[in-house]
């Protein structure tokens, strides 16, 4: 409503209507002098005529969508006949042509909301802080109780520059949850939106609504490896960092987890600089991490129903389980090796029976097929997925609040990313359903959505999982974060089922499709014209969308941080376990280490390693030393004594 005490204000223009644009209750026109600071976005208020008594009156709260000039002429030939076809002599007329601005307005809100009626012909007035707020519906949560209010960028247009804010229950759940953002790639819009939402949310996530984090995947270079990083900021940003009441300061807490390489040792991040290296956790995963996302990995073409069956009995009868193979052999099954060693033994226990090609209900064509796929899963994402050693997991249990774990992916095979995901947000998932997570709501940020969820292809794992997140995650706490570069790429019921979408600039052939439609002419041109840091949003509480600025986030963005920190080389084998160890226990002498392991078997070497960082013990050396196991000295054959030689003086016959 009205500001009683707000000075007066100059009315910058008036509705109008007529038989061919009349006003109606969701939209109206109106008219400025030729020179005004009114723009496409801009948020005006219309104030109903009344006598003297605007207080009472009907109040109009709107959004530029379009905009017409045009003078007295009938067509542009009675211009051209006037000037005698010259444009100087044009412009040397002796009067100067009237030429008005019209522009068309979207309803974003009407006081009093009953009765619904059409745009009153009153005076229309450049927004003010509050008119903004208020014509958002911002007030429903902003100013309450126990606020909700999750700043995500500026209005700025006509002189005025208001901050507008996002509801929590609307953007991270339960009433709505979802974000997605579409935009040209390479103009610092999707990860860098992100990356300051992200941060706005870890500021202003209300206390009542309990603890949060987020998992990000960085898919695509350094993008997300540096977000502890502070970064550049000029006076301006930090103004508007002010002004919506954030920190500019990056992340304070950052939890950064990558696989090996193949050597299973040196890590596959570009977060490899000696300074920031000893942050990166490993990530690798073993047969029991795995085997319930085999469908995942495996060719749908190649696995049947009876394979299925089969790797559901493995996962449910044998893993992590003493298993009888029937043939006099007992298993502990916890690796891929020992899984193989199981399959050797069955088969060959089969072969010396002379039994039939069955055992216990499976056939053993399935059983081989099943065998060379699972087999093929530790070579295919060697790294990632270990063939005989322990695992190195997220903290399950123990997420802590205003946290984000960054899960570098950027250099691993798609099928490994399409497991990492699968596996993580399911995980997730299972671990907010029975509340022992750490947090109560979390955020996953998944670039390059188009990948994942394509609007066409096959049903994958991948796609049915976001899917189901997209539908009913925010029962749950779990959000989807999506970027993508084609919006209209992305399977229709994730994007839908986003309850806040933001647009970046766009690309005049996306704009052309279906998705758009609903879109003005000249608010599909301010898209594919929006210069860097501008958005426009997409809210529940919008009646309309709007465009917003936000400031360059406070972290080092990713090529920058490769050049700051540029990427160590990979270390020899030695060096590497080394600086492994070096990371749970600085005062470790390295001579000792690699006294440790000189001579041994890599694969020993590795086990060790891998066990003594899952332990994390108090002394690391003791128990490094107690998981290689005792050096076994390889027999020496002694020397033969010769024997002497025959006496050439002698009284031997023979």
């Amino acid at each position: 409503m009205i500001d009683k005490t707000a000075p007066a204000q100059t009315p910058v223009g008036r509705v109008v209507a007529t038989e061919l644009k009349p006003a109606t209750p969701h939209q109206f026109h109106f008219w400025t002098a030729t020179e005004t600071s009114i723009g496409i976005g801009a948020i005006v208020r219309v104030e109903e005529p009344g006598n003297g008594k605007r207080e009472t009156g009907r109040v109009v709260y709107g959004v530029v969508t379009d905009a017409l000039a045009y003078s007295d002429l009938a067509t542009p030939l009675h211009d051209v006949v006037g000037a005698e076809g010259d444009p100087v002599r044009a412009a040397a007329a002796p009067t100067v042509r009237q030429e008005i601005r019209l522009w068309t307005a979207a309803v974003l809100r009407q006081e009093p909301a009953e009765p619904l009626q059409p745009v009153p012909l009153g005076e229309v007035f450049v927004a003010t802080d509050a008119d903004v707020a208020e014509a958002l519906r911002m007030d429903a949560y902003l100013h309450t109780a126990q606020p909700t209010a999750i700043p995500i960028g500026l209005y700025t247009s006509g002189g005025l520059e208001a901050p507008v804010y996002l509801d929590a229950d609307f953007l991270l759940g339960p009433e709505a949850a979802h974000l997605n953002i579409s935009g040209v790639s390479g103009l610092a819009t999707k990860t860098s939106a992100v990356e300051f939402l992200l941060s706005s949310i870890f500021h202003h996530f209300p206390s009542h609504k309990g603890r949060i984090a987020a998992v990000c995947f960085n898919v695509k270079g350094s993008d997300l490896c540096f977000l502890d990083q502070p970064g550049v900021l000029d006076d301006e940003d930090r103004r508007r960092y002010a002004r919506l009441g954030i920190p500019a300061e990056p992340f304070a807490q950052v939890r950064h987890y990558a696989p090996f390489k193949a050597d299973g040792v040196n890590l596959n991040t570009l977060r490899t600089h000696p300074d920031l290296v000893g942050d990166v956790q490993p990530l690798v995963w073993g047969l029991q991490e795995v085997l319930d996302f085999a469908e995942v990995l495996l060719n749908r073409d190649d696995i049947d129903a009876k394979a299925d069956a089969f790797i559901d009995f493995l996962a449910d009868r044998v893993v992590g389980r003493d298993f009888e193979d029937g043939f006099g052999g007992r298993h502990r099954v916890q690796s891929f090796a020992d899984l193989d060693r199981l399959f050797r033994s069955i088969f060959d226990g089969l072969e010396l029976t002379g039994r039939s090609d069955m055992w216990r209900t499976h056939h053993i064509a399935t059983m081989r097929k099943v065998r060379n796929r699972l087999s093929n899963i530790s070579t295919r994402c060697k790294g990632l997925v270990t063939d005989d050693g322990p695992s190195n997991d997220l903290p399950w249990g123990r997420f802590e609040d205003r946290t984000v774990y960054v899960v570098d992916l950027a250099n691993v095979d798609p099928l490994g990313q399409d497991l990492a995901f699968a596996r993580i947000v399911s995980k997730l998932r299972e671990r907010l359903e029975h509340h022992d997570l750490g947090v109560d709501a979390v955020v996953v940020f998944v670039d390059e959505l188009n990948k994942y969820a394509p609007a066409d292809g096959p049903e994958t794992y991948v796609k049915k999982m976001l899917l189901d997140i997209s539908e009913r995650g925010r029962y749950l706490g779990l959000v989807l974060f999506g970027a993508e570069q084609f919006r209209s790429q992305v399977h229709r019921r994730v994007v839908g089922n986003a309850g806040t979408q933001v647009f970046g600039r766009m690309d005049m052939d996306e704009l052309a499709t279906p998705s758009y439609q609903v879109m003005t002419p000249a608010t599909k041109i301010k898209l594919a014209t929006l210069p860097v840091g501008e958005l426009m949003v997409r809210h529940p509480h919008f009646t309309q969308p709007i465009f917003v600025r936000f400031p360059r986030p406070a972290v080092l963005r990713g090529r920058d941080g490769v050049e700051r920190f540029p990427p160590g080389t990979d270390l020899p084998f030695e060096d590497a376990v080394v600086r492994q160890l070096l990371r749970l226990d600085r005062s470790l002498a390295p001579n000792r280490i690699k006294d440790l392991i000189d001579g041994r078997d890599p694969e020993d070497v590795r086990r060790a390693l891998a066990a003594v960082r899952r332990k994390r013990p108090d002394d690391v050396l003791v128990a490094f030393r107690r998981e290689l196991g005792g050096r076994v000295s390889p027999d020496v054959p002694r020397e033969r004594q010769a024997v002497p030689p025959l006496n050439t003086i002698s009284e031997e016959p023979y």
